[in-house]
């Protein structure tokens, strides 16, 4: 019995000493290419958010612009409606250009009859002056030498001071008159030569609104192009990344599946190695059991033969990696943020409680990664097929990449980090590799035991 289970201890030592010299070359290849896609995707997010900001300047600039253009056009009408002003106003100034040419006429006109009245005048009083003085109209009257004859003195005398009287009245009315047409002549002029100076002013000033806003309007045009060759430049850059981001999926696709097939191998040459030890304990049991035998003549108390199987350091199928409770499970559920699809199981304990692995496998994560906050993601080759197994909201990691990880291997402890509500493991299954793409996500209810 001492050198059989000394045997198998020296079988299961091999075993595991083999699992944990698994190649490593380039193992943290994966975790380098997540970091960088994490990188891509984030200056990806930070350019589109770069691209929306643009879109939202060019839209205000763009309605900004508009109203520059619609107060332009206003303007524009101001200023026609200013210029048909003037021109009305000019055309009022002509024709009363028209009619002071012929008031200057009619001034002329009476300007001359009062001369004329006025050399009248100017005659009478040399006449008068000839004479030797004033004329007496009374001894006119008394000189008559009949009844008739002082009639037609009378009647005379009466016709010349009616005459000078008239010649008085309309001298004085003439003058009034010329003065009259003189002060709404100038007037009238006056005035409509003021409105039209008000109306240039204006026309002037419109104009000059009218400036201002079109080198508001090249300007914002300017702007326009400048946001414009931005967001075209963003645009360009948001393109390569996705480009680098798609290559960088691919190549992370390659690296799982380089990683599964490092698993698949390791499994298969644990499963090798399991089988030639039990067939090795096996013939050892049988040669000690036939030993056992050879001796057993000579004892009256038989020794009963023992049969043990290595015990298994991993299996094909998975386990639950916490105790706990379950929070929640696979599908749609709302934790105060909205409606989410949840794509795991929830397990909640105290803080620290050991999370260990599903299945054996290859460390393929292990960090930070968002919203897992701390996470590890198990890459796994069950039964010839690829899966993925992820931990995440954990307060500690135990392992790094590319380490290879045994079922029931402690991977991490229960935390708090990242998006949670409370400490708990989120635990995911994925069929075939976990590249960043949740798609191939299943509920890990049925998978676990």
């Amino acid at each position: 019995m001492n050198r059989l289970s000394k045997f198998l201890t020296v079988a299961l030592s091999s075993i595991l000493a083999f699992t944990m010299v698994l190649p490593t070359a380039n193992a943290d290849k994966l975790s380098d290419l997540e970091k960088q896609q994490q990188e891509a995707q984030q200056k990806q997010s930070e350019l589109n958010a770069g691209i929306q900001q643009k879109s939202s300047e060019i839209s205000q600039n763009q309605t900004t612009l508009e109203k520059i253009i619609a107060k332009i056009s206003e303007l524009d009408n101001q200023i026609v409606e200013t210029q048909d002003k003037i021109d009305v106003a000019q055309a009022e100034i002509d024709q009363t250009k028209v009619e002071i040419d012929e008031l200057r006429k009619s001034i002329e006109e009476l300007e001359r009859k009062i001369a004329e009245r006025e050399e009248l005048l100017k005659e009478r009083a040399r006449a008068i002056q000839l004479s030797g003085g004033s004329v007496d109209y009374i001894d006119v009257l008394l000189g008559a030498n009949s009844f008739v004859d002082f009639i037609d003195r009378f009647s005379a005398v009466n016709i010349l001071i009616e005459a000078d009287r008239e010649i008085m009245r309309e001298q004085a009315a003439d003058k009034k008159l010329l003065a009259e047409q003189k002060a709404e002549v100038e007037t009238k002029l006056a005035e409509q030569e003021a409105t039209k100076a008000e109306l240039v002013d204006l026309k002037n000033s419109l104009a000059a609104k009218k400036n201002e806003q079109a080198q508001l309007e090249e300007d914002l045009k300017a702007e326009q192009a400048r946001l414009a060759k931005e967001k075209s430049t963003l645009e360009m850059e948001h393109s390569e990344t996705a480009d680098i981001s798609a290559s960088l999926e691919k190549q992370i696709a390659s690296e799982q599946a380089r990683l599964a097939e490092i698993a698949r191998k390791a499994e298969a040459a644990r499963l090798a190695k399991e089988a030639a030890a039990r067939k090795a304990a096996a013939a050892a049991a049988a040669k000690e059991a036939a030993a056992s035998k050879a001796t057993a003549s000579t004892s009256k108390a038989p020794v009963q033969a023992v049969a043990s199987s290595a015990p298994s350091t991993g299996g094909s199928t998975f386990i639950l990696p916490a105790s706990g409770r379950f929070t929640s499970g696979f599908g749609g559920r709302d934790i105060g943020v909205g409606a989410e699809s949840h794509l795991g199981m929830d397990i909640a304990n105290v803080p620290g409680t050991r999370v260990s692995a599903a299945a054996s496998g290859m460390v393929s994560y292990a960090g930070n990664m968002g919203g897992y906050g701390n996470v590890v993601i198990l890459t796994h080759s069950i039964n010839g097929r690829t899966h993925a197994t992820v931990y995440a909201h954990m307060s500690s990691i135990n392992v790094s990449v590319g380490q290879s990880v045994s079922q029931g291997q402690q991977v991490g402890g229960m935390g708090n980090t990242g998006r949670s509500t409370g400490t708990h493991l989120h635990f995911e299954i994925h069929v075939g590799p976990w590249n960043g793409s949740r798609s191939n996500a299943v509920n890990p209810s049925p998978y676990v035991r």
